[in-house]
């Protein structure tokens, strides 16, 4: 049974790595793609926001993006874990708390 966890996990991993999710800041002039995984893969900033005298207001955004992005893919993750339980476990049997 140990082993079948540990393909299972590793399917996990996976399939997070293919699902993408997004978090934006500052009416989208911030943008973060990342995979349920939590690994970034792109990060867009408009042009007007590089400019020295915006460094704080970027920084801001990055900050908020970044933590919008993650919440998203620990939501993810925890849909894709669910529902990976939910078909090992018996019928009608759940563990509440145990994915959000």
């Amino acid at each position: 049974m140990l082993d079948q966890f540990k393909g299972m996990q590793e399917d996990m991993q996976k399939k997070l790595d293919g699902i993408m999710v997004s978090g934006e800041a500052g009416g989208g002039r911030v943008k973060i793609l990342a995979n349920a995984n939590q690994v970034v893969a792109s990060v867009t900033i408009v042009d007007s926001l590089l400019a020295p005298e915006n460094a704080e207001e970027l920084e801001d955004l990055l900050i908020t993006a970044f933590n919008r992005v993650t919440e998203e893919a620990k939501i993810k993750a925890g849909e894709e874990a669910k529902n990976a339980m939910s078909s090992i476990l018996p019928p009608g049997m759940e563990l509440p708390g145990l994915f959000g």
